[in-house]
């Protein structure tokens, strides 16, 4: 999407800057627990692809958080999320129009190093591993579905990076993130000879979150 390739870059061009600035930076890393939950604006991508913002797939996320300080302004935060993902796929043709959603729920699960650079905003970035719990695919228009997928026929553990940036107002805190995931959503299978990947795409996805210190 363009929208998130151009909060990747921006939030590159800030954490290069930022650096410079810890050292003046005061113990503002306290030990927390937490809930979370947020917004989702999902998509694939493929090799090469150019995604179409008009594919957004909107969803949810909601989970738990801990923040385990390290050092004065550096600390390990991971989360257990339940979260949505996929796309949506818009047709017209002269026989039907309408649109086909391909949803997939995940358990996830990010580690991320968070970098507070003020005693209320931080950077932080890592890695997810997430776990598909289910999946389907619906259309509405001039055709109407609702269909499971099973999901042996798709690849049960998704990973991939993650980074964003987060606003402390004690003890809610907001934030914007980007995952971008490294595996493919289908799996390889071979029919006729022939193998191939369906799909053959990856998650995309950016989510605005809001959570709730409980300690």
């Amino acid at each position: 999407m363009k929208m998130q390739s151009n909060f990747l870059c921006a939030l590159t061009l800030f954490l290069t800057a930022s650096f410079g600035m810890l050292h003046a930076q005061d113990t503002n890393v306290t030990t927390e627990f937490g809930v979370k939950g947020g917004f989702n604006m999902s998509n694939l991508y493929g090799s090469g692809d150019d995604v179409d913002d008009n594919n957004v797939l909107y969803g949810f996320n909601a989970g738990v958080y801990a923040t385990l300080p390290i050092s004065d302004f550096i600390a390990i935060q991971p989360e257990v999320l339940f979260t949505t993902k996929g796309a949506k796929l818009q047709y017209d043709s002269a026989l039907a129009s309408g649109d086909a959603k391909f949803k997939l729920n995940y358990i996830e699960v990010p580690l991320l190093v968070r970098v507070n650079i003020t005693k209320n905003f931080n950077v932080h970035a890592g890695g997810y591993a997430s776990y598909l719990v289910s999946s389907k695919v619906t259309g509405s228009g001039d055709v109407s579905f609702d269909q499971e997928i099973d999901r042996d026929d798709l690849n049960k553990f998704d990973a991939g990076i993650a980074a964003g940036v987060g606003v402390d107002f004690s003890p809610i805190s907001i934030g914007v993130r980007y995952n971008y995931g490294l595996t493919t959503v289908g799996k390889e299978r071979t029919v006729a000879g022939t193998t191939y990947t369906f799909p053959d795409a990856k998650n995309s996805n950016l989510t605005v979150y809001l959570s709730y210190k409980l300690n």
